[in-house]
């Protein structure tokens, strides 16, 4: 079995089947399996590993739980290497932020930093499939919501711009993390009805600087894209504070 990673004294120490787990997904990079391969069977399992029958079944147990098999039963069935969806990661880490009780400046401080430098390097790189889906999602808020409901669904659609956005990102992490701010923060305008009472500078701004980009996008504008966008995330960054503050008072008040 490969020896232990070494870990900090605060962090608590692994059971033995976690320590199975980590060094299965060890063995598996090592031997460069890919999504679809299948694992060795369980004897063999016991046998690389020293471990014990129902060390290794839970072992194995906690990997599919993590997403990262699947086992199959009957004929030609076991256990097989599986790719995590993206999907299936953003929810995995959105539960770890669940009660981090995040702040609209939180997510908007990394938005700043990561989001103009995203549209900057799209600039003169997206299709025209590509543009034309993002100003399809503009046209969904194209009038101010005439319903609460209808204003959650505006809120929504509108971060949406920016996961196409992210989906684009030539760097896969960059792509990653802004889309997982992008659901993050389009759950908790949702849980915490950040969308009401409803806001049209924020709906009339934020339509405004999308419109605004995509033409830079288009143009191959690079400089520009940047400049649009930050000032997009520091009005918006301004406006949903706004937002958090006056849910904050009807807390109270209530």
């Amino acid at each position: 079995m490969p020896p232990a990673t070494t870990r900090s004294k605060a962090e608590p120490k692994l059971s033995r089947p976690v320590q199975v787990a980590e060094a299965i997904k060890d063995w598996v990079v090592e031997q460069g399996l890919q999504a679809g391969d299948r694992l060795p069977g369980e004897a063999e399992l016991i046998e690389r590993f020293a471990m014990a029958k129902g060390t290794i079944r839970e072992a194995m147990r906690i990997l599919e739980a993590q997403g990262l098999i699947k086992t199959r039963t009957g004929p030609g069935g076991g256990g097989f290497v599986h790719e995590v969806s993206r999907q299936r990661a953003k929810a995995l880490l959105g539960n770890y932020f669940y009660f981090k009780d995040l702040t609209i400046g939180d997510i908007y401080q990394l938005r700043l930093a990561l989001e103009p430098e995203l549209a900057a390097s799209l600039a003169g790189n997206l299709s025209e499939e590509v543009l034309a889906l993002l100003e399809d999602n503009i046209a969904e808020y194209s009038e101010p919501a005439a319903t609460l409901d209808e204003e959650r669904q505006q809120h929504v659609a509108s971060l949406r711009f920016h996961a196409v956005l992210a989906e684009q990102a030539k760097n896969p992490m960059l792509g990653f993390i802004i889309d997982f701010m992008v659901n993050l923060l389009s759950d908790l305008t949702v849980y915490r009805r950040l969308y009401s009472p409803p806001n049209l500078e924020l709906w009339k701004q934020g339509r405004d600087h999308q419109q605004r980009l995509v033409q830079a996008l288009r143009n191959s504008d690079g400089d520009l894209a940047r400049s649009i966008m930050t000032d997009h995330m520091e009005t918006a960054w301004t406006l949903m504070r706004q937002q958090e503050v006056e849910m904050q008072s009807r807390f109270i008040s209530e």
